[in-house]
């Protein structure tokens, strides 16, 4: 079960020094968080300590964690403070301690308001953190841990910052910043401000390399000190953590560069009377790449080799592997490997390759001839293509023959089916993102024949090459009602013969 969070009690901040006349508690229960604000009443109040809540003149916190006196020292009448907030005031004053910043109410002025986590052990109680905080231009709330046991328990989300007395006990191994490398570990995300004596001058450069933003010297220490300090170690560790995560961007999109340059190559095509074109869009939200992947070349006898795989899932695993086998084809390929011999072997690829023996990929081939009238084709698993020949509605090719989808069956087989292409003609490969959104708000799929249905249609418009496949792509993210949850790649081969009279 969650363990509770001692009652937090507010001490309001003197406006024009410490109180002349109350001398600072040390009965401070171990581990209580303790509130210090900046009183805002015209000419200053004297700064209390609120009382326990039997006595009279009791001192508690609003929604706001604004401290409001709710009995006069006579127990008739309230004593002059800030007024209870409306529901709305409350909301906007959470909202505003939520983003990291709050308003000293009546004084027209911002401050940041931030919580600090005190994990010290002072048996002489020399240090006294809410005291010297009274006169800083900073609201902290302050919460004491006298153990890193403590610490943990106390150590939430709404922490800022930590200031950790390098003098504590070690947890492990003889270490003089062992507690620190262990406060690092605890609270990766916050700031840490590291608290040593003048007579260890060396610990504290020593711990901002470790890992703390910042050190004070505990003889050195008072009020605006310590609130320069807290500021300037909460903003610096917000600033290495933007730092870290633009370095990380850039990091990642240079690895989805290479990514992209190993499963979306350029087509090596030169002295093919054929046009190309291609879309890619992966289905993970704001991912740059998908396990889809295609290639096209033409080898030394004139034949023009196209493929279109898929990898199941969506990773950057999925991606990687992608790559090897786009790359292990084109390398097969260019050796002169086509139909069962080719799949037989980039399945062995993918076997040896894949993180787990549960991955498989579909893969789709078209070996166009030399004279480009017909193509061998093959089907591992994957969607047949779509052809449009000039004067004949489009259609797809046969998948009668469909072979298994590679990394399924060790000894699989795939036949190579020879198809007839004709004159002028348009050929589309696709993985079965494309087919799988929805139509409307039900559950039916666009499916193969929605897919040639709309591809008709455009062609009908007289769209071709890269207009035909963005506009297809576009038309099908509106019959889905938003982008598709799939990886989607889409490659159009166009051999456009001019008729002779």
């Amino acid at each position: 079960m969650p363990v509770p969070i001692p009652r937090q009690r507010v001490i309001p901040a003197v406006e024009n020094g410490h109180d002349g006349g109350a001398a600072p508690r040390t009965d401070r229960p171990t581990g209580s968080p303790t509130d210090i604000t900046r009183d805002s009443a015209p000419g200053g109040t004297t700064g209390q300590e609120a009382e326990p809540a039997s006595t009279a003149g009791q001192t508690t916190t609003d929604a706001t964690g604004a401290p409001r006196t709710t009995g006069g020292p006579d127990g008739t009448g309230a004593t002059p403070g800030p007024a209870a907030p409306t529901a709305a005031e409350a909301a906007e004053a959470l909202a505003r301690i939520a983003a990291g910043s709050a308003a000293h109410p009546g004084s027209g002025q911002t401050s940041t308001a931030l919580t600090l986590l005190v994990i010290e052990d002072d048996p002489a109680g020399s240090l006294n953190i809410p005291s010297l905080l009274d006169s800083a231009e900073l609201t902290v709330r302050v919460r004491t841990a006298r153990n890193l046991t403590e610490a943990e328990r106390l150590l939430t989300d709404d922490v800022h910052c930590i200031l950790l007395d390098l003098a504590l006990p070690a947890p492990g191994p003889e270490d003089e910043l062992a507690v620190l490398r262990h406060v690092l570990r605890l609270a990766p995300r916050h700031a840490v401000l590291a608290l040593t004596g003048a007579e260890n001058s060396a610990r504290g450069p020593e711990a901002v390399r470790v890992g703390a933003q910042d050190f004070l010297y505990r003889d050195e220490l008072d009020g605006r000190l310590l609130s320069r300090a807290v500021r300037y170690a909460v903003e610096r560790k917000r600033a290495d953590h933007a730092q870290r995560q633009l370095t990380e961007s850039r990091l990642r999109a240079q690895e989805n560069a290479r990514l992209e340059r190993g499963l979306l190559p350029t087509p090596l095509l030169e002295g093919a009377p054929l046009r190309f074109a291609a879309r890619y869009r992966p289905g993970r939200s704001r991912a740059l790449l998908g396990g889809d992947f295609y290639d096209t070349v033409r080898t030394a006898d004139g034949t023009v080799h196209a493929m279109i795989g898929d990898v199941c899932g969506h990773g950057p695993d999925e991606a990687a592997l992608g790559v090897e086998l786009r790359i292990a084809w084109r390398a097969l390929t260019f050796a002169g490997l086509c139909g069962d011999q080719l799949l037989s072997t980039l399945q062995k690829v993918l076997e040896n390759e894949r993180p787990d023996d549960e991955i498989f990929a579909t893969l789709c081939t078209v070996d166009i001839s030399p004279d480009g009238r017909s193509a061998g084709l093959c089907l591992a698993g994957h969607p047949s293509p779509l052809i449009a020949r000039q004067g004949h509605l489009a259609e797809l090719l046969p998948y009668d023959d469909n072979g298994p989808a590679l990394g399924l069956l060790p000894q699989a087989r795939w036949p190579r089916r020879q198809v007839e292409l004709g004159r002028s003609w348009s050929l589309m490969l696709y993985t079965d993102g494309l087919i799988e959104g929805r139509i409307g708000a039900g559950n039916q799929r666009l499916g193969q024949e929605g897919m040639v249905s709309l591809v008709r249609g455009l062609l009908a418009q007289g769209l071709r090459g890269d207009a035909l496949l963005e506009a297809a792509m576009t038309e099908v993210r509106a019959l889905n009602g938003g982008e598709l949850t799939d990886d989607v790649a889409v490659l159009l081969l166009d051999r456009m013969v001019p008729t002779t009279r």
